[in-house]
């Protein structure tokens, strides 16, 4: 069976594999100390135009979104997100585990709007003994959301604005950045976000690592002690150098081909979000040829067609995808995950099943 379920199911792009293998034997210092994440570190800073960011290495998505808001909020604030927000929906409560609520904001095709936020604020704060209920203290965002879908330059600065005007952080959740960046609608770039958050993450789980999410802290009051926090959850790697090394083979300009997205230089982190996003693309024309309509229309690397009944039945046992949700009237969404890995070959089969 192919597989579309998700864009995590390979091991790792060959160039990591390849420089796994040839430093094996090497050592180094432990705990993300070693030459391999210092040279990381400056990429990334160079890349996000912030020679002052920290940059720390984490494991996971998950343990990375738990550990930046357990490391920034106190213990009676909440985090924003919307309502089909990874930190609300995907993470079995991980959030509220650390001791913290997730405060879910209506959401259309995946997106808070501004309006909503300062609404959310300005109803706890103006409201008679608001120290009855939970403080909101971080907005989290994902980019691309978890319907594929973006937030434009103008959205995030409305969202800096208003965040800037309760004196609160925003959170930008980057587990798929770099499929976001290298798409058609994008607006943005590296520099852009780094200086409209607070902080952010450079996801290479997703993105052809075999792990690893690389943290970014602009904002220079949200850096004290963040290693303590990074330990005490169990985040802090003894073998760091597996995750600078990583990141450095990624995110080098020499690793790349092409022109790669503004802001990323010619990395093979684009390269390969690029493809990735341009096989979505093709799948996206080939389901809208054979007459599916989209639960949402995004241009990254997930697509999310409505299958009928019929479809779903030539698809069963050949393709797999992830089901959305059923329909009232029995048609199916689906997502269908494109990745760094997914094959020219794997694409044209699924294309040739819906063109006959």
């Amino acid at each position: 069976m192919i597989l579309f379920n998700s864009d995590y199911l390979e091991g790792c792009c060959p160039q990591i594999l390849q420089k796994l293998q040839d430093t094996n034997l090497e050592q180094t210092p432990g705990y993300g100390c070693d030459d391999y994440c210092e040279s990381a570190r400056a990429l990334v800073r160079r890349l996000c135009g912030r020679p002052d960011a920290d940059v720390h290495f984490l494991v996971g998505g998950t343990q990375t979104n738990a550990t930046v808001i357990a490391s920034v909020l106190k213990p009676y604030q909440g985090v924003m997100c919307a309502s089909t927000g990874h930190i609300n929906v995907h993470e079995t409560g991980a959030v509220e585990h650390t001791g913290h609520k997730v405060i879910a904001l209506p959401s259309v095709d995946g997106k808070v709007s501004g309006a909503d936020v300062q609404a959310c604020l300005e109803g706890h704060f103006g409201q008679d003994g608001p120290e009855h209920e939970v403080q909101p203290g971080m907005l989290y965002l994902s980019y691309p959301t978890e319907l594929g879908t973006l937030y434009t330059r103008e959205e995030l600065t409305d969202f800096k604005r208003v965040c800037g005007k309760f004196g609160i952080p925003l959170f930008v959740d980057g587990a798929r950045l770099g499929y976001g960046l290298a798409s058609e609608k994008c607006d943005l770039t590296l520099q852009e976000l780094a200086s409209l958050c607070d902080v952010f993450y450079i996801g290479g789980t997703k993105q052809g690592a075999l792990f690893g999410e690389a943290v970014v802290i602009c904002n220079e009051k949200l850096r004290k002690d963040f290693r303590y926090f990074i330990k005490q959850g169990g985040g802090m790697l003894a073998k760091g150098r597996l995750l600078g090394l990583q990141f450095e083979t990624l995110l080098s300009p020499e690793q790349g081909s092409g022109t790669g997205a503004e802001g990323m230089g010619n990395s093979l982190y684009v390269a390969l979000a690029r493809e990735a996003d341009r096989k979505a693309a093709a799948l996206r024309d080939a389901f809208a040829a054979a007459g599916c309509e989209f639960f949402v229309q995004s241009f990254t690397n997930q697509i999310f067609p409505i299958l009928s009944p019929e479809l779903v039945s030539r698809l069963e046992g050949r393709f797999g995808y992830q089901l959305w949700r059923v329909l009232p009237d029995g048609r199916t969404v689906a997502r269908f995950c494109t990745s760094w890995a997914s094959s020219t070959y794997n694409v044209e089969k699924l294309i040739d099943l819906l063109k006959n």
